[in-house]
């Protein structure tokens, strides 16, 4: 069953619900009680706990449809003093951001790269091992944060910083949501608020907009934070230049990720240090060879995820996705390789389930270099079925050389991002 399937209620001519899929199943098990209907346009119900707190009013919910559309909400909550919850989900993760007198106060998130431990180890504060052993010291009574303090692993003021840079990641992640849904309400549970900031809505804005403008350029040229920036021969960088930094952690061996966490940058700041340094002719910059299953599965799932994200925005995703699901099921290895992994709807792949099946087929000797092929190859013909679907759009060119086509600009970046897979790589 697919995910609006699976989300699907019926209302029969007595004007009684019956849930058909799962999801809307437990979705409304979980509002046992009586109801209130709200006013809301013909093709949209909208309900309400009849015994809900009076102080915690729903005030909106909508679709989100393309990047950005929250902006003017986020906007005008922070113009407006609004004071309440905003809760944005997607088909990876629901994120919530928690308002007072307009400011920005909190955020949470399911997603795994915006979890504290994560944040953390991104911007170097914390080493891989040292995230599992605060992760074993967690209970209900002791949070991340509290636990890595009282091991001795940063202070709380560290703690208090990464937490603004999290916040920070949360709200961002949440505005460049393409497609999902969000609501908001009016006042929130304190106890979900672990810890209190006071960021700036037209900063964080500004900010965002400024990413969004900046990310596409940006992965034009590196797709990922794995790949690996190399010195050009004879280049150097004076101790003052504003990328000085970064420059010299460049060693050909350290990606871009190793960089942010060597700096304590984060992803976002060493992926434009790095650009501007690439677009200086002092760097170059390859793709890694993976090495493991999830560095192997981690490329593909940018691949295969751009593509759909690019065929979704032209509205041909759902043919590009049966005809991938006919390649799957023909082939008499994808099946298999997939069983329980996924795809999900953006086409990506649990790593920790591939690891488990690919091994049995094949064993643990060839599993590394079957599964690089046998993703090159899913993953190469998605995006053959795809660029006739992006061939009519043009890209307008901003530097005065020839417009190009979408499907031209995906190929490429889907290229790069694969070439670490090809089986002559």
């Amino acid at each position: 069953m697919d995910e609006r399937q699976d989300e699907l209620v019926r209302i029969d001519a007595t004007g009684t619900a019956h849930p058909v899929g799962r999801a809307a199943s437990r979705a409304m098990r979980m509002r046992q009680g009586g109801l209130r209907v709200l006013p809301s346009p013909p093709d949209t119900l909208v309900m309400r706990a009849s015994d809900q707190d009076e102080h915690r009013h729903f005030w909106m919910s909508g679709e989100i449809t393309k990047p950005g559309v929250l902006w003017d909400l986020i906007g005008v909550a922070g113009q407006g003093n609004w004071g309440g919850e905003l809760v944005v989900s997607d088909s990876h993760a629901e994120r919530g951001i928690f308002f007072e007198r307009g400011m920005v106060i909190g955020a949470h998130s399911t997603a795994d790269r915006e979890r504290i431990g994560e944040v953390l180890y991104q911007y170097g504060v914390l080493t891989e091992d040292q995230v599992g052993t605060v992760a074993s010291a967690v209970t209900r009574d002791v949070r991340f944060g509290e636990a890595a303090v009282a091991l001795g692993y940063l202070s709380r003021e560290k703690l208090f910083e990464i937490i603004g840079k999290q916040t920070e990641e949360i709200l961002f992640a949440a505005m460049l949501v393409s497609e999902g849904s969000f609501y908001f309400t009016e006042r929130f549970d304190e106890s979900r608020l672990h810890y209190r900031l006071n960021l700036s809505v037209a900063s964080l804005l500004m900010e965002g907009v400024r990413r969004m403008d900046e990310i596409e350029l940006f992965r034009g040229r590196i797709p990922s934070g794995l790949y690996v920036p190399d010195r050009v021969d004879g280049a150097s960088v004076t101790e003052g230049h504003e990328h000085h930094e970064v420059f010299e952690c460049v060693d050909g061996t350290l990606s871009l990720d190793d960089i942010g966490r060597v700096l304590g940058m984060g992803p976002f700041e060493t992926t434009r240090s790095v650009f501007q340094l690439l677009q200086a002719g002092l760097i170059t910059v390859h793709p890694p060879r993976p090495t493991g299953v999830q560095a192997i599965v981690t490329l593909f799932n940018q691949a295969i995820s751009l593509i759909l994200k690019k065929v979704d925005m032209v509205g041909g995703g759902r043919d590009v996705r049966e005809q991938l699901a006919s390649f799957a099921t023909a082939s008499g290895v994808y099946d298999a390789l997939f069983r329980d992994a996924g795809p999900a709807q953006d086409g990506t792949l649990d790593a920790h389930k591939i690891a488990g099946t690919v091994e049995q087929l094949v064993g643990p000797e060839n599993s590394e270099s079957m599964l690089s092929q046998w993703l090159y190859e899913y993953a190469s013909f998605a995006m053959f079925i795809a660029e006739p679907l992006l061939r009519s759009r043009v890209l307008p060119a901003s530097d005065g050389s020839p417009a190009s086509t979408e499907s031209a600009a995906v190929s490429k970046a889907v290229a790069e991002l694969l070439a670490p897979l090809a089986p002559d790589a």
